[in-house]
């Protein structure tokens, strides 16, 4: 035990004493809110969305076959499964499975959860399986014959590790894991790259690079694409530097030299496709905005020419939100205060010969996204398209000519008769304009319960799409909910995100702030009505509207979150983070470091605290859950109102099944409405 910190033993994730502590404290939480009968109907109709078998099976193509992962009450930890383009056109596909987690995990005595695969092309055959233990991200690797639908004896394996793995060719990968002392950053992911070679012991694996040891990871990676085969390595420094790194040609790197570095900026991202080398910068360089898209035929640009097609320039409105290679054509992905818009780009000679077509049929107030394409074979593509009332709809086309095909669209899992969708703008401390989608009865006379959602950080943007789980737990009672695009997100674009790093972390909850405030003098809600959600960076988000401004909440959830910000970086991927928040072992750092850590902003005296529910993971490997229960146990002692839940799986999700997942909804949205609705 610290003197400093008395709940240092909490951090001991599988600590007899910290178990017996989060087996009491999951005991006093399911007591107070799952006894009741109105839980179990609760939990029942969240099950039964997240089981409906009318929702999208979105698809991967790999040759001839689309592969889709699925879970439902048949298939609890899941099934990898194909299908033909003919058969998924049909309402109901005849899949053919592939690999049967279930089946898998009785079979070995094992919480398998599906943690990817990566298949070899052309043949589509031998996949590389990635099995988590019940949710982390470590994971273990087996190689799978997907026409014997087996593992392979002998194959490639891997032990648990946070491995990268990628294949070469038939009988050589690409692997980065744990080779001992000093082969893994202090956050835990791997700095060497290895090359391979089938029936040979990984430890004998042939060290081709290595990161150095204050870097974030090392990868490599072999591009397949026909005529255009080559090899990368990719150095993250932190989490918003990196450098691109080609290989020569036979793979053997000259020790003095070094691999080839792609000279472009550290923090911009770029990539590389048949011809084509694109940048995105996060800063301004050779003359264009940070978050422009910029197109270079990659070799001039190693032989130093630097003229450049822009694919897109930013304005301040509109912001890069991704792209997508087919065949012949890129589509482009933007967004316009927060909705997306397309275009078909085809590449022609010179900077000036790119050609565009507008990709139409999105509406207002949505979100579209390509979800699949196979770039090397084809122009096809698969398009999803949501809003926050409107459930998916899945269109496949050909570039250039658009979505032109319905594929699938998903089911209504609630009813949507009176709601209305809006979007409003709020003002934060400093001026700034706020964006926030606010979703509820199209005719409220009055403020009522009201739930608002953020993130604020890691350039993770908050757009609008279908949820069925807040719709039947949260809408379909006559609840409001509302999503802020904060800055700290990519809302708009590199601006948006850099506004809030570091020592400006606190703009982040300025705004957060704002959009509550916004409500409230709309009539929306009131603070006793208004709850607040968020996980990951968006709990420490909720952590700190606790401890900065209770007065303007009337219930908070934070799910696996972060809240002690003077040891994150001394527990699991904590020190993954430090670009975005700061070194608390830098005397610079370390003040605002402690200012927004709400592990130690807690107080007794000042406004009360709303009650609080915190909700982790033994398994999150990521996020550690040290940080829940030492916040938990830190306000039970202050006298404050928190409950706390710990799952013993389900990794940094906090769930791996829908059984699990819809346990973890039915107690947050059984603790708000409680909260936010008080019996008269």
């Amino acid at each position: 035990m610290s003197e400093e910190d008395p709940y240092l033993w909490l951090e001991e994730v599988t600590g007899e004493a910290a178990l017996t502590w989060v087996r009491e404290r999951n005991g006093e939480t399911v007591s107070e809110l799952a006894s009741d009968p109105g839980f179990k109907v609760l939990e029942s109709g969240i099950r039964e969305v997240l089981d409906d078998d009318g929702r999208i099976p979105y698809t991967r193509r790999r040759g001839r076959h689309l592969y889709n992962f699925w879970q439902d009450a048949d298939h609890v930890r899941g099934l990898w499964r194909r299908t033909t383009l003919e058969e998924y056109r049909k309402d109901r596909p005849d899949w053919e499975p592939v690999l049967d987690l279930d089946a898998l995990a009785e079979a070995e005595g094992e919480k398998w959860a599906w943690a990817g695969s990566a298949v070899l092309a052309p043949d589509h055959r031998h996949a590389l399986v990635m099995l988590s233990r019940d949710g982390a991200d470590a994971c273990v690797v087996r190689e799978f014959d997907l026409v014997e639908r087996e593992f392979v004896a002998g194959g490639f394996e891997v032990a648990e590790a946070k491995t990268r793995i990628g294949w070469i060719d038939r009988d050589l990968v690409w692997i980065g894991t744990d080779f001992g002392p000093g082969s893994m950053s202090p956050s835990g992911y791997p700095l060497q790259v290895r090359r391979w070679r089938r029936g040979t012991p990984l430890a004998e694996a042939e060290l081709v690079y290595e990161g150095r040891p204050t870097d974030l990871s090392a990868s490599g990676w072999h591009d397949d694409t026909p005529g255009f085969e080559r090899d990368f390595v990719h150095r993250q420094i932190d989490f918003w530097q990196g450098e691109l790194l080609l290989l020569p040609g036979d793979g053997r790197v000259d020790p003095a030299a070094g691999p080839e570095k792609i000279d472009v900026p550290d923090d911009a991202s770029a990539s590389v496709h048949r011809e084509w080398l694109l940048v995105s910068p996060k800063s301004p360089w050779l003359g264009h905005a940070a978050g422009s898209l910029l197109a270079f035929d990659f070799e001039a640009f190693r032989a130093g020419g630097r003229e450049a097609a822009v694919l897109f320039a930013p304005d301040e409105h509109t912001a890069l939100a991704g792209w997508s290679w087919t065949r012949h054509h890129l589509i482009l992905t933007t967004s316009a205060d927060v909705s997306s818009r397309l275009e078909i780009l085809t590449p022609g000679p010179g900077p000036d010969g790119w050609t565009r077509t507008p990709l139409a049929g999105v509406p207002p107030l949505s979100t579209a996204s390509v979800v699949g394409t196979d770039p090397d074979v084809s122009d096809e593509f698969f398009l999803n398209v949501s809003g926050h009332l409107q459930p998916s709809t899945l269109y496949r086309g050909t570039a250039p000519a658009g979505a032109d095909e319905t594929v699938k669209q998903g089911p209504a899992l609630f009813d949507t008769a009176g709601l209305a969708v809006r979007q409003h703008f709020a003002r934060s401390a400093d001026g700034t304009r706020v964006p926030y989608f606010l979703v509820g009865p199209e005719d409220r006379t009055g403020p009522g319960p009201t739930l608002l959602y953020g993130y604020g950080g890691f350039e993770v943007s908050m757009v609008p799409g279908y949820s069925a789980v807040t719709g039947r737990a949260w809408l379909a009672r006559g609840g409001t909910y509302v999503v802020a695009g904060i800055r700290g997100g990519h809302e708009y674009g590199p601006r948006w995100h850099k506004a809030a790093l570091g020592a400006n972390r606190v703009r982040a909850y300025e705004d957060f702030a704002a959009v509550a405030r916004d409500l409230i003098a709309r009539d929306v809600t009131t603070p006793a009505q208004l709850g607040i959600e968020g996980g990951s960076n968006g709990g420490l988000l909720m952590g700190a509207m606790l401890t900065r401004d209770p007065e303007l909440f009337g219930a908070v959830v934070a799910h696996v979150p972060l809240l002690d910000m003077l040891r994150f970086h001394k527990l699991l991927a904590g020190a993954s983070w430090i670009a975005e928040y700061g070194d608390p072992d830098d005397p610079a750092d370390r003040p605002h470091l402690e200012r927004i850590s709400p592990y130690h902003q807690v107080r007794t005296d000042g406004p009360a605290y709303p009650p609080l529910l915190l909700l982790t993971s033994t398994r999150d490997d990521r996020v550690h859950p040290g940080h829940a229960r030492k916040m938990a146990a830190r306000l039970r002692e202050s006298g404050h109102p928190v409950l706390f839940h710990e799952h013993l799986g389900g990794g940094h999700a906090g769930a791996t099944d829908h059984g699990q997942t819809a346990f973890n909804e039915a107690l947050v949205h059984t603790f708000l409405w409680e909260r936010l609705t008080p019996q008269k």
